[in-house]
């Protein structure tokens, strides 16, 4: 967190065992990147080791020390090297010495897929074999770092199918004493919590030896916990369901920098389409689109291809070229960044969370995103409004009786005493009807809201903001609404508690706005965050909703860093060169007196009024970053 990193992931087929260490050395250089992860061992090791049920590529010459080669090469650069292991799968004879070692399906048959027999996190592999595989390659090798692919049971295999909960007997001793009952035939939420803890356990025995071993070197995986930076991706697939989210770098970097903020956020952008087409690259303008989104919250351009860097396909290659072009040509805007935003936003249900997400980003409120509650005892991170897409944990009541402003959204209700609620309503396709246009300016040209899905009947309001009309006829036209009626049951509810305030509403808002992106929702949400913010908006601009802006603290240097990224080239399920944006307006609560454009190199006029100073930015392609001093 204290150097740049530029990391090139070149995932390596136990073919490329001959590969020439200098020209992958060179090649990644040139980029230009300094962090290279590359394949060490597990499912296949690159260097001749001599750990028993440990096998080096069949491609690997005989004496040869590919890794020990490229670790060398890499040196002599300055590039720094994250070994590559996985454990979750090895080879046949390993299973028939040891088979209480590996994953157990339901019918008692272990997972097998192209002749590789799948690991059990609990078992004895993971347990005690993979230290003594991993003590060998820290005695031997001055690695910077390693990263653990497949960390642990995985939920389904490479082509999609379930995998199911494991039935093997270290899975059931432990889960019995746990949970006090047999393992679940199908997953439940017990065993994900199971599954999820016993990676935890292993992710500390591997901690403790890597930093016993080797104390420089960092412990990378895709889970939070023991680990020194927090791995992700972003990804696609031919069979995931639509939209697209073209959010993925920004969710996963503002996610992971925020909820472990001292730890850094490695976002790896995978360049192909799909498991079975890995040398078919997706789109360009998706490559830099999320490199460019990793910078702007914290995180290093990272990217990631199948084989070596000779690829047939070098579109991604073309594509990344220049951004690690530009991160190496301006490399101090991307060390010591912090988030700078006074909106918080917490980790819900996917859909619920990725409308506030959205609205969020369209609305240019800059929001750090958490998946914890450790902000709640850090004064150093205070935020003016916290939003809660899928509940409000029973902490977050001290922040708001201390003065803080929440707003919940969704059928789970707070799990602290707020509003009174009567019961759970099921599936409803009605309407909330608007009341008070004063308090939603948003909402001025409609009196309606549209309701799909459950909500929580709280009791009756004295002046309600939004009630129920429930389903009426909709068919034919000559019957629609003839039946309809009106209800005092509220769709809405503000109130003071403690010394804050809170706003609750008991549908699920933000999976509505996902999904349909009504203007109306989106009114109702940006009214209720304009409400609660005690001093109004951190940011204010012309810019188009498309226009992705955060805003980055660098203390280090005592300046602010606006980042802006245009997704104007999204559209469906295609990504096209962004649409230039010209003589966007950008108003800030901070105080700076210069404003320089980094892309357009020079600076740009500052005005102030009251407590925010302002600048235009004359014109922006894909990306740019202002600094402002």
């Amino acid at each position: 967190m204290d150097e740049p990193v530029r990391l090139i992931q070149t995932n390596l087929r136990e073919t490329d065992a001959g590969l020439e260490a200098k020209r992958l050395a060179e090649q990644v250089a040139e980029f230009p990147a300094n962090t290279l992860l590359f394949g060490m061992g597990g499912i296949v090791a690159y260097y001749p080791t001599q750990v028993e049920f440990h096998y080096p590529s069949p491609h690997l010459p005989p004496g040869r020390d590919l890794f020990g080669e490229m670790l060398k090469e890499a040196h002599a650069r300055g590039l720094r090297v994250i070994g590559r292991f996985d454990l979750s799968k090895t080879q046949k004879p390993v299973f028939d010495a040891r088979p209480e070692w590996f994953f157990k399906r339901v019918n008692g048959q272990p997972a097998i897929y192209n002749g590789l027999y799948s690991t059990c996190i609990n078992g004895g592999y993971y347990r005690s074999h993979a230290p003594k595989i991993l003590a060998e390659a820290l005695e031997r090798y001055d690695v910077d770092a390693l990263f653990f692919n497949m960390f642990g049971n995985p939920s389904s295999d490479y082509s999609g199918n379930p995998m199911g909960p494991c039935q093997c007997d270290a899975c059931q001793a432990r889960f019995q004493a746990r949970y006090h009952r047999p393992l679940p035939a199908t997953t439940d939420a017990e065993y994900g919590e199971f599954l999820a803890l016993s990676a935890q356990e292993v992710a500390a025995q591997l901690a403790e030896l890597i930093h016993r071993k080797r104390p420089r070197a960092a412990f990378l995986t895709y889970i939070q916990q023991h680990t020194d930076g927090i791995m992700s991706e972003s990804n696609t697939a031919v069979g995931r369901a639509l939209p697209l989210w073209p959010y993925s770098a920004s969710d996963n970097v503002n996610r992971a920098r925020n909820s472990e903020p001292a730890k850094m956020a490695f976002n790896l952008c995978m360049s192909f389409v799909d498991f079975p087409w890995r040398f078919v690259t997706v789109p360009q303008p998706e490559i830099q689109l999320r490199l460019y989104q990793a910078m702007a919250h914290g995180g290093p351009p990272a990217l990631n291809m199948h084989g070596t860097m000779d690829q047939e396909d070098r579109s991604a290659l073309i594509a990344a070229r220049p951004v690690f072009q530009w991160h190496a040509a301006h490399a101090g805007l991307y060390v010591g960044q912090a988030s700078a935003a006074r909106v918080l936003l917490l980790r819900g249900n996917a859909n619920s969370y990725r409308g506030f997400f959205r609205l969020l980003s369209e609305q240019h409120i800059p929001f750090a995103v958490s998946d914890n509650l450790k902000w709640l005892d850090d004064p150093a991170r205070a935020y003016d409004l916290v939003i809660a897409p899928d509940g409000a944990p029973a902490e977050l009541e001290r922040y708001v009786r201390a003065g803080g402003r929440l707003l919940v959204a969704g059928t789970t209700p707070p799990k602290f005493e707020f509003a009174r609620i009567i019961g759970r309503q099921p599936q409803t396709r009605g309407y909330w009807r608007i009341h008070d246009h004063a308090l939603l300016p948003s909402l001025k040209n409609t009196r309606l809201l549209l309701l799909d899905g459950e909500f929580l009947e709280l009791k009756p309001l004295a002046k309600p903001l939004l009630t129920l009309i429930p389903p009426a006829m909709f068919g034919p036209p000559e019957k629609v609404w003839t039946d309809k009626v009106e209800t005092d049951k509220p769709g809405l509810l503000l109130a003071e508690h403690g010394q804050g305030k809170m706003a609750f509403v008991p549908w699920d808002v933000g999976g509505l706005y996902y999904r349909h992106s009504s203007q109306g929702h989106g009114g109702l949400m940006a009214d209720l965050i304009d409400h609660l913010l005690p001093q109004g908006r951190q940011l204010k601009t012309s810019a188009h909703p498309l226009v992705e802006i955060s805003v980055m603290k660098q203390p280090q240097r005592g300046r602010i860093l606006v980042h802006l990224v245009n997704l104007s080239g999204h559209s469906d399920t295609a990504y096209f060169a962004p649409v230039e944006m010209r003589d966007i307006q950008v108003e800030l609560a901070e105080s700076f007196q210069k404003a320089r454009s980094v892309r357009l190199d020079h600076g740009l006029p500052v005005t102030r009024e009251g407590r925010y100073g302002r600048f235009s930015l004359p014109k922006l392609e894909a990306y740019d970053a202002v600094i402002l001093e």
